[in-house]
C-alpha cells in the first residue's frame, strides 16, 4: 500500500455502538443497523461499519469534528475498549481473541499510547515516569535507568531527568509522555490529539519534534487531531469520520483535490492548495534548462514564487535519487490553484 511493505494493523467491519444491549440491536438487524434504526432504538453507532489498515511505517492521521468518533475508534483498535463487532489484527494476531493476561502483555510490549492530557505522575521524576512501563514488564533497575536515559535523551530532555511534571512546561510534559510510550519500543503508536492542549509555538515546535523522530524510528502511527494544518504537515494518509463513519481515506493530495462527498469538500475547502500540491503531479516531459531541479515531493507553496516571478523558467523535476522526471507544467499548476 503506497510502497510500504505490510500491513500493521487492520480493522474489518468494526462497530462500537452505545446504548441499551447493542449487541441485541446489532443482531437484530443481521449486523447492518441503519441511521435511522440506531436512532429511533436510542443508540449511538460511535464507530459504524469502519474497514482500514495502516501499513508498515506509516502515519495514519483521523480527522473529524467533535463526537465523529475519533477517540472510539483508536480505542477499539487498542483494544481499552471492547467493539460491538467487527475484527481488528495486528500483525496478522486476532486482537479479540485474546484473554485479559494476552491483552495486558500486548499493551505494555507492542502498543505506546500518548493522549491529550499527558497523565505523569506527580511523585515521580522524568526518569522515574518514562521507566515506569518497564518497571511494569519487570525489566531490572539498571536497564530500565538506560532505556529511560536514551528516550529521554532521544527526545531532548537530557539534564531534566531528575525534574518533577511541575517543573516542566507544557511541551516539555508532553516530550515525557513520547518518551514514556516509546520506552517499550511499540510496533505501533497510538496517538490523540496529544498537541492540542499546548500553545500554538509550542506545538509547532513539538511537531518538528515528532517528524524528527519519526524520519528516524519509522513507527506505525494513529494519530488523531482536528487541526488540518496537523494533519497535512504530519499524514502520510488522512481518515475523515462523519458520524462514526469513515467518509474518505486518502493522501493529503488526494484528499483536497478529489473529495468523495460533500462533507469532505466542506470539511477541506478552506485548505490552502499550495500547501497540499506537490511538484510530482505537474511533471511533463522534457528537460531543464539549466536552473536548480526541485524534488518531486516538494510543496508548491514552497516554489510558488519562483514559479510566477521566471514565467518562462523550465524547472527540472527530480526524483529523491536525483533521476530526472521532466520539467514543472506550469499553467497546468496554476490552474489547479486558481481554477
Amino acid at each position: 500500500m503506497d510502497g510500504k511493505t505490510s500491513g500493521v494493523i487492520r480493522c474489518e467491519s468494526l462497530w462500537k455502538i452505545y446504548g441499551p444491549d447493542p449487541g441485541g440491536i446489532f443482531r437484530k438487524h443481521d449486523g447492518a443497523p441503519s441511521d435511522e434504526a440506531l436512532k429511533e432504538s436510542g443508540h449511538i453507532a460511535a464507530v459504524n461499519n469502519i474497514s482500514l489498515e495502516i501499513s508498515r511505517g506509516e502515519m495514519l492521521v483521523v480527522m473529524g469534528l467533535s463526537g465523529s468518533g475519533k477517540s472510539t475508534l483508536v480505542r477499539c483498535l487498542s483494544r481499552l475498549v471492547e467493539s460491538t463487532a467487527g475484527r481488528v489484527e495486528m500483525d496478522g494476531q486476532d486482537l479479540f481473541a485474546l484473554d485479559e493476561k494476552e491483552l495486558i502483555e500486548l499493551w505494555r510490549h507492542k502498543m505506546g499510547m500518548v493522549f491529550q492530557h499527558f497523565a505523569l505522575l506527580p511523585h515521580k521524576t522524568v526518569l522515574e515516569n518514562v521507566a515506569f512501563p518497564l518497571q511494569m514488564q519487570g525489566i531490572t533497575p539498571d536497564v530500565r535507568r538506560a532505556k529511560a536515559l536514551e528516550m529521554i535523551e532521544l527526545v531532548g530532555l537530557s539534564g531534566r531527568e531528575n525534574y518533577f511534571p511541575r517543573e516542566l512546561s507544557g511541551g516539555q510534559q508532553q516530550r515525557v509522555g513520547i518518551a514514556r510510550s516509546l520506552a517499550v519500543d511499540p510496533g505501533i503508536w497510538f496517538l490523540d490529539e496529544p498537541f492540542s492542549a499546548l500553545d500554538p509555538l509550542i506545538r509547532r515546535e513539538m511537531q518538528d519534534e515528532f517528524l524528527r523522530l519519526q524520519e528516524m524510528l519509522k513507527k506505525s502511527i494513529v494519530f488523531i487531531t482536528h487541526d488540518f494544518d496537523e494533519a497535512l504537515r504530519l499524514a502520510d494518509r488522512i481518515a475523515i469520520l462523519y458520524h462514526g463513519k469513515v467518509e474518505q481515506i486518502g493522501t493529503p493530495e488526494e484528499i483536497v483535490m478529489n473529495p468523495a462527498t460533500d462533507y469532505v469538500a466542506r470539511f477541506t475547502s478552506e485548505v490552502p492548495r499550495a500547501r497540499v500540491l506537490t511538484v510530482g503531479s505537474f511533471v511533463v516531459a522534457g528537460e531543464g534548462d539549466g536552473v536548480e531541479p526541485v524534488a518531486k515531493d516538494t510543496p508548491i507553496a514552497s516554489i510558488l514564487r519562483r514559479i510566477v516571478l521566471s514565467p518562462d523558467a523550465r524547472i527540472p523535476v527530480v526524483e529523491d535519487n536525483g533521476r530526472h522526471l521532466g520539467v514543472i507544467d506550469r499553467n497546468a499548476l496554476l490552474d489547479a490553484l486558481f481554477g
